[in-house]
């Protein structure tokens, strides 16, 4: 069985480096990164390359909003180069206020837009012609270095919409703060949909949720930290959305009456952290990682909880 893990880009690099060659050590099947504002994703896993030698490097996820479709396959050829073919592209629309507010760039429709750039992406890695798109095109082709034609693309999901897209044109999906029961009630069913699309089941399509865990003697502790991660998440619109798929309208609620920041904190339900999390003993965290599993999860991908050490959380869940 598959585990995987996110290793934050922020912090004391050395403690990133230790993150990294403790996953590759315990056996974990993918290192991955996310695109904040913090290290830059793709070079953070370029220079872990040589400290994991045997895990694949993952991108969870870069939006698409923040690199043209030639830049993000000249830089993911690159990283697939330097890690000895070991890498994977994650990629995600992103959220209208940060790729307008950081880069300058409007998400249209960010389903069809979705469609559109992977399929560029693709034709560039492959070395075709690629065809002309309504948001994305590109003469851009490689000079004197082949990429490889096969990079893996995980797609970053949500919606039902977005789901049944992953389904049908990636070959893996990445979710975030989407708590087991959304994997088990409307993940796998909208991604059978979207494989079905292409005469395709759920044989090797992976289906990678995070999920928040910490191996702490008092869980408040890491209840506090996820409470301030979570914050941020209930005032966007894609999040909101599927919360509310996920059945917790009244968590949105009470976030939307509270007061100020430290009452919306308060209004995330404990009965919402403990369907997202994996907080407790090591074999709490083996339970919540079993959890995943049988809500669909192929690749569950433990993450940190802010305030908690990542270290005995990966020996955990490695053993789960």
């Amino acid at each position: 069985m598959k585990t995987s893990v996110l290793i934050p880009t922020t912090g004391d690099i050395a403690t990133v480096r230790e993150h990294a060659a403790m996953a590759d050590e315990l056996g974990y099947d993918s290192i991955n990164c996310s695109h904040i504002a913090a290290r830059d994703s793709f070079t953070t896993l370029a220079a872990l390359a040589h400290l994991a030698p045997s895990v694949t490097l993952a991108t969870a996820v870069a939006p698409i909003y923040h690199r043209s479709p030639a830049s993000m396959a000249q830089t993911a050829a690159t990283v697939d180069d330097l890690s000895g073919g070991r890498f994977r592209l994650g990629l995600g629309a992103g959220h209208r206020v940060t790729m307008g507010g950081w880069h300058g760039q409007d998400i249209g429709n960010p389903v069809a837009e979705m469609r559109e750039y992977v399929a560029l992406v693709r034709a560039l890695l492959a070395g075709s012609e690629p065809a002309a798109g309504l948001r994305w095109n590109s003469t851009f082709a490689f000079n004197g270095f082949k990429a490889r034609a096969d990079i893996p693309v995980y797609l970053a999901g949500l919606s039902p919409a977005m789901l049944r897209l992953a389904g049908e044109i990636a070959d893996g999906v990445v979710l975030w703060a989407c708590p087991a029961s959304y994997v088990k009630d409307v993940v796998t069913r909208e991604v059978a949909a979207g494989r079905a699309r292409v005469g395709k089941g759920l044989d090797g399509f992976d289906i990678c949720a995070a999920i928040p865990s910490a191996v702490v003697a008092d869980p408040a502790v890491a209840h506090h930290g996820i409470r301030a991660e979570l914050h941020r998440y209930f005032g966007l619109p894609f999040y909101r959305a599927m919360f509310a798929h996920a059945g917790y309208e009244a968590d949105i609620a009470a976030y939307d009456a509270a007061a100020d920041a430290g009452a919306q904190r308060a209004a995330i339900s404990d009965a919402f952290i403990d369907d997202l999390c994996a907080i407790g003993t090591r074999q709490d965290v083996a339970a919540g990682v079993a959890r995943y599993r049988a809500a669909g999860t192929a690749n569950p991908m433990i993450t940190n909880i802010t305030g908690t050490d990542l270290r005995p959380t990966l020996h955990a869940a490695a053993a789960a």
